[in-house]
């Protein structure tokens, strides 16, 4: 709402400084130049901010992260204890390997058509000698993961994140992100699968699968939570649409992950 009034702000202040140019005072002339650079400038913070809705998004972070803590996390922790470490392995795997129905569909609307090409190798393999995806037998053999979505290829053809919202139970995205995982959804196996009980079933499971993945992770966390996991999603996002190559925050040239790997 706020970015559309000051877009609106912006043009009035546009017109009245044409109409200012017409034979009036000087003074009348040099007010509208003033008024119009300085909506242009609030246009710019605004659009520039990551987070603009901070105070809203923190609340429904807060109900999330309550329900994380008192229902999910408990879940997720009796999941990881009861299941042996190689068959939750192959869960995570299974999973992993439905996923890349959607990175081929977006490699190939980024037309990268080589690594389209990779990942549908890489699932052919996984689907029939990994036995449905439960083995990763195609990263042994060359055949390397990529993750790829819509909100991805959104970003390859130069759309801009826009702001960062928190959605209630499911977390953080991005206003184009959120577009983009609307559309992935149609690629989705298991929310297409009609056999609504079979459906629901594998989505929990797919859930808990994940939020068990991210228990190591949390230990990272440092200083206040929400920032911390705000800043961290959208510097993964961004490293994923510039492809793993990270842009400096202050400006300085851009580096490759690996190459910073590789001399550590």
């Amino acid at each position: 709402m706020l970015p559309l009034l000051l877009s609106l702000l912006l043009l009035l202040s546009t017109v009245a400084t044409a109409e200012a140019q017409t034979p009036q005072e000087d003074g009348d002339a040099r007010f509208w130049e003033v008024w119009n650079a300085y909506i242009v400038e609030l246009v710019e913070q605004e659009l520039s901010t990551p987070d603009p809705w901070e105070p809203l998004n923190r609340k429904i972070f807060a109900f999330n992260d309550f329900a994380d803590r008192y229902a999910l996390t408990p879940v997720a922790k009796t999941y990881q204890f009861i299941t042996p470490d190689p068959l939750e392995a192959g869960i995570g795997n299974m999973f992993s390997n439905l996923f890349e129905i959607t990175t081929i569909l977006n490699d190939l609307l980024q037309l990268k058509f080589g690594q389209a090409a990779s990942d549908a190798g890489r699932f052919l393999l996984n689907s029939t000698v990994g036995l449905l995806g439960l083995f990763d037998v195609a990263t042994p053999v060359g055949l390397e993961k990529h993750e790829e979505d819509f909100g991805q290829t959104l970003g390859y053809w130069g759309m801009g994140s826009g702001p960062y919202i928190v959605v209630p139970i499911i977390g953080s995205y991005t206003l184009r992100d959120g577009v983009g995982a609307y559309i992935d959804s149609y690629s989705d196996y298991v929310t297409d699968l009609n056999h609504i009980p079979t459906r629901n079933q594998l989505w929990l499971m797919r859930n808990i699968d994940n939020r068990a993945r991210l228990f190591a992770a949390e230990e990272l966390i440092t200083g206040d939570r929400y920032t911390f996991i705000r800043d961290a999603y959208l510097q993964r996002r961004e490293y994923l649409v510039n492809d793993g190559v990270v842009v400096d925050s202050f400006g300085e040239e851009d580096w490759d992950d690996e190459d910073d790997w590789n001399e550590e």
